[in-house]
């Protein structure tokens, strides 16, 4: 691997603007600090013809760099801590929290921080990090089919009485 003497050479302020105000500096050089910073994030090798190019990673180092975050699902009165890649859906989500409470994924509604969370969204992206927790709330509209499906049961369940005896 090859380290580059200086990284600060090789990127250039893309703003070209010829007001000098203090704020502009500023944005500027934190834009720089930025761009340093993912630089040394990424890693450099040197081909056998002499050419810089971006390292390649391979399929089993991919899989390694993949992280796992413990969620803490609140369901009330009870706890859930599930295993999680942090790159997953709030869908996938769902899945693993209906082998564990019983609920199918549709009648599940998950909250972070105060909002609803879609199953198209990812974890990562919303901000969930390890060890954080998560609300999770039966469907208050599959809850009520639930509880008219259950009466309907028990008033079909009484046997006929018969008007006229004998």
């Amino acid at each position: 691997m090859v380290k580059i003497p200086s990284p600060r050479r090789l990127f250039r302020n893309r703003s070209r603007s010829t007001s000098s105000s203090s704020s502009s500096s500023a944005g500027s050089s934190a834009d720089i600090c930025a761009m340093v910073a993912e630089h040394e994030k990424i890693e450099w090798e040197v081909r056998p013809g002499g050419m810089l190019v971006q390292k390649r990673r391979s399929p089993e180092e991919d899989a390694a760099a993949v992280e796992v975050i413990l969620v803490r699902v609140s369901t009330g009165c009870q706890w859930h801590d599930v295993s999680i890649e942090a790159t997953a859906t709030f869908g996938d989500l769902k899945v693993m929290l209906s082998l564990v409470t019983g609920l199918w994924p549709r009648e599940q509604r998950l909250l972070y921080r105060g909002k609803e969370r879609d199953d198209c969204e990812h974890l990562h992206m919303v901000g969930v990090q390890d060890k954080d927790k998560v609300l999770l709330l039966e469907d208050p509209a599959v809850k009520e089919r639930k509880l008219r499906s259950t009466t309907l049961a028990q008033l079909m369940g009484v046997p006929c009485h018969s008007f006229i005896e004998v």
